[in-house]
């Protein structure tokens, strides 16, 4: 490989961790390339991606990123994923995939600029999805105003249950 080559994977390694708001450093010694390939599938649907590039490029690519505190864990065989968008669902996946493959291992990662550890990423990973959190968000505040609307009816409602008791009070009185 060319300097120019390795000039431009560096670049665009760079674009890819300044996108990225979730990235995970792994070790994917002993994984079949059909294994990664399941792995790329699953990891595709939720709008990140894996990336295996040489330590040193990596290193080059990091630097003046959110992710550069990454750097220190660049050895060995070193396997990148990067989320664009959700990090919950990534982390999913590579948590349930680390789950059913022992061989892939979960060094480090970086959260919007904040290092997590493995044990922080299985954590996130067992949150519920943006969407299933703004659904639960959404039911929360309908239920404010439904509950103010029977409570404010209520009141009308007693009122009228004692009216008709005491109508129904005096028509038999002069039964």
């Amino acid at each position: 490989m060319n300097r120019d080559d390795k000039s431009a994977i560096v670049s665009e390694l760079n674009e890819s961790f300044s996108r990225a708001k979730f990235t995970v450093v792994t070790d994917y010694c002993g994984l079949t390339v059909s294994e990664l390939q399941e792995l790329r599938i699953q990891l595709r649907s939720c709008d990140s991606e894996i990336r295996i590039a040489k330590n040193t490029l990596l290193k080059r690519a990091v630097s003046d990123t959110a992710s550069d505190i990454l750097a220190d864990d660049f050895a060995g065989t070193t396997a990148v994923v990067m989320a664009y968008d959700d990090p919950v669902g990534p982390a999913k996946a590579l948590a349930q995939f680390a789950d059913e493959h022992d061989k892939l291992q979960i060094r480090a990662a970086v959260l919007e600029g904040e290092k997590i550890s493995s044990e922080e990423l299985i954590a996130l990973s067992k949150l519920p999805s943006k969407d299933v959190l703004l659904g639960q968000f959404l039911s929360v505040l309908n239920s404010v105003p439904t509950g103010l609307v029977r409570v404010l009816s209520g009141v009308p409602r007693t009122f009228l249950y004692g009216l008709q008791a005491v109508k129904e009070q005096k028509e038999e009185q002069e039964a």
